[in-house]
């Protein structure tokens, strides 16, 4: 099974997540997102597997921060927004053939596996 991990080291959320997929015997593709961020491509692939779609790929407090809801975006409009600034990216995103998860908790991804 291919598992990448969309992660960011400072975030105790993704460091959990990425030790729970080690522990359960796992070795995933690490992709430090804001070094090297996704493609639109990519992102629009991630929000199609996430069961609340392209909504929950943005950090709500960044958002709120930005003066917007999520919520009142269109799917293009978050995947333009994520593309042109991978910071506001909720982390970590976990996606394998069987589909994505966001990690918060860490133990959502486990659905996935």
């Amino acid at each position: 099974m291919t598992i990448k991990i969309y992660h960011n080291p400072r975030c105790s959320k993704s460091r959990q997540t990425l030790q729970l997929l080690h522990d359960k015997g796992f070795e995933p593709e690490v992709v430090e997102y804001l070094k090297s961020p996704p493609t639109k491509k990519e992102l629009a692939e991630i929000a199609l597997k996430l069961p609340d779609g392209a909504t929950r790929m943005v950090r709500a407090k960044d958002a709120k921060d930005l003066g917007f809801d999520p919520k009142d975006l269109t799917h293009e409009e978050i995947i333009n927004l994520l593309d042109e600034d991978p910071s506001v990216m909720e982390r970590p995103i976990v996606v394998t053939d069987k589909g994505a998860r966001l990690g918060r908790p860490p133990e959502d991804v486990l659905e996935i596996l």
